[in-house]
């Protein structure tokens, strides 16, 4: 049950990072793509965040050295790519039929839970399946 908590917790973080950077993007950029700019940054410190924190507390994975936690991450972020298309589905899909930025967000929110959902499994059966003392 602790897992679940932790897990659950470290997805909202990660959620709210992600969202917040989307906002600091939107208020401080103004050119061409800006939504899509928003949601890539936010992706970006979103993955980040919530790799380190899997990395660590959820996993309690060490690597062998930092090029093995590069491929770690690397492998992390591939095994990711389908998650982040829910995430996007759910975010573009909801500002496209409500045409309304809260509404997006709240778009992101379910992508994002669903995708944290899918994650976790792929991740514990494929990215940190090996445990390195």
């Amino acid at each position: 049950m602790k897992l679940v908590l932790n897990y659950t917790l470290f997805a909202m973080m990660a959620t709210a990072l992600n969202i917040g950077a989307q906002e600091v993007v939107v208020r401080l950029y103004s050119g061409p793509y800006r939504l899509l700019v928003s949601v890539i940054v936010g992706t970006g410190v979103g993955l980040v965040a919530k790799y380190v924190l899997d990395k660590i507390f959820i996993f309690n994975f060490r690597s062998r050295s930092a090029l093995h936690d590069v491929q770690v991450f690397l492998q992390y972020t591939a095994v990711g790519a389908l998650t982040t298309l829910i995430f996007w589905l759910f975010e573009f899909g909801f500002n496209a039929v409500f045409a309304d930025k809260n509404m997006r967000y709240v778009g992101a929110l379910i992508g994002l839970a669903i995708g944290y959902y899918i994650k976790y499994r792929i991740d514990k059966r494929f990215v940190f399946r090996t445990q390195v003392a």
